[in-house]
């Protein structure tokens, strides 16, 4: 137990400065195993210093002290460029020394006796200077190194410093744990010594360990296993190869930088998705599941009159834009564009935008046929019986549909049978009568109007039964149009 207590306060002290540290992620590590204390080098056998030293390296059994149970600690702080520095405390137990004694019984062929002084305590507090290779030779696993410390050791009885040249190698399991293999070469700066009845007093020797060691400290705020200071979005979880920025929709463009970070889409777009693949981005893209064109902001032009089918009233014959993207055409071959053709189905001059003008014989017509419509005396209601009536406002309505921007009156008439008002009255009805039969057949209501004159403007005298049957009549008369004065 007072070696656990020794080996104690020398963990403390270590955990106060620093050891095997071995990189800038996890900048502190602990280090804990067994060590085996060689004795053979102080005995001064063999015939130079490499033979003395160098010799039965690995003579595990005839010269190692080994403690069989934790007997070393460390820990360390990494300072950079591959260098760390720490601090070990080790305890063992010296069962086994060498001597160099060629007359004495029992020695080998190089003069070297192996005694047990007894119940021989060893400590060792060291501090270390390590350069590890791990990243000259860009091993993952693989860690070489070298090192060069002091410390104190407590042989015993006695107690003295020590230089240690050293080396190593680690065998890193995973980023933060790995199988420690070293060795020191603890020269006493007191010199090889020994009391008068041959007990080891500060003799240097080789100090051997093999232990597991643990890398920590490392900060990762976000969890995403990249450390902060190689994290470029250290509050956010991401992925390695972006330097721990996510990328939500998998398309190997970091949220940052992707304009449409919840979508899977293209590099060249920006992160963004192009379901037609027209190269314009579906956000930007006013038909986003058609191929169309940049200029068109992503909609096609299929007859290329630069006009988006989408808005071309022709989209498969090109034509300007001023005519809707459709060609300009003269259906009726009359010279005036069916653009600006207000019967574009029915010639006419241009002074009249291509719509015919009323004709004399059309005036007559209509005013035969108008006059010809009979109704019940007295009433606004086409004459009972009379059957000619609908084939009249047949012909009219066939008369008007020539002359779609054409304005026409309809008047209607009385005789002076009655007061003046009652007349007016019915000369009013029995013309709106006419207009709404003709609206009824499809013609324009926009081009007709209806005016009752009364008896006011009579063809034929009142004081004759016939008289008074040509002043009962309705007329149609042409006004004027759009683009004409009244006639």
């Amino acid at each position: 137990m007072k070696h656990l207590n020794k080996l104690l306060v020398a963990v403390l002290m270590a955990m106060g400065l620093s050891s095997h540290a071995q990189d800038s992620n996890n900048p502190w590590a602990i280090s804990f195993g067994v060590n085996a204390v060689d004795t053979r080098t102080s005995s001064g056998s063999g015939s130079g210093f490499f033979d003395q030293h160098f010799s039965q390296p690995f003579s595990v059994k005839d010269n190692w002290n080994i403690l069989p149970s934790l007997s070393y600690i460390g820990v360390s702080r990494y300072v950079g460029s591959g260098f760390s520095v720490g601090l070990q405390g080790s305890v063992n137990k010296i069962d086994k020394y060498v001597t160099f004694a060629p007359s004495a019984p029992g020695h080998d062929s190089r003069g070297n006796v192996v005694t047990n002084p007894g119940d021989l305590m060893y400590y060792g507090i060291d501090a270390t200077i390590k350069y590890s290779f791990q990243e000259l030779i860009k091993s993952k696993v693989v860690d070489p190194s070298l090192s060069v410390g002091g410390g104190y050791t407590f042989f015993g009885d006695s107690s003295y410093g020590t230089v240690n040249p050293g080396a190593g190698v680690t065998f890193w399991f995973t980023d933060a744990i790995g199988l420690e293999l070293a060795t020191r070469y603890k020269w006493s700066v007191s010199g090889d010594r020994e009391d008068a009845a041959g007990v080891p007093d500060a003799p240097s020797h080789f100090q051997h360990t093999a232990g597991l060691v643990f890398k920590f400290g490392g900060k990762d705020t976000d969890g995403d296993g990249i450390y902060d200071k190689d994290d470029a979005c250290p509050d956010v979880a991401g992925l390695k190869q972006f330097n721990g920025c996510p990328d939500t929709d998998g398309d190997g463009i970091v949220d940052a930088s992707d304009a449409c970070p919840n979508e899977f889409g293209l590099a060249a777009l920006n992160g963004c998705p192009d379901r037609d693949g027209d190269g314009v981005a579906d956000k930007d893209d006013a038909c986003p599941d058609v191929a169309g064109l940049a200029a068109l902001k992503g909609c096609p032009d299929t007859d290329g009159d630069g006009i988006a089918d989408k808005d071309d009233k022709c989209p498969t014959v090109a034509g300007p834009k001023e005519n809707g993207g459709c060609p300009f055409l003269d259906a009726d071959k009359d010279g005036v564009l069916d653009k600006d053709d207000d019967c574009p189905t029915v010639p006419g001059p241009a002074s009249n935008r291509g719509c015919p003008e009323v004709s004399s014989q059309a005036l007559e017509d209509l005013k035969v046929q108008a006059r010809a419509i009979y109704f019940n005396s007295g009433k606004a209601t086409f004459k009972t019986g009379d059957k000619e009536t609908p084939a009249r406002l047949d012909a009219i309505k066939e008369i008007l549909k020539n002359y779609p921007n054409a304005k026409f009156s309809i008047e209607g008439h009385t005789d002076n049978t009655g007061s003046a008002k009652i007349n007016d009255k019915l000369s009013q009805d029995r013309a709106n009568a006419v207009l709404n039969a003709l609206v009824e057949r499809g013609v324009n209501p926009e081009n007709l109007e209806a005016k009752g004159f009364g008896s006011s403007q009579p063809v034929a005298s009142n004081k004759t039964a016939a008289g008074k049957a040509q002043n009962r009549r309705t007329e149609i008369k042409h006004i004027g149009s759009k683009y004409q004065g009244k006639l």
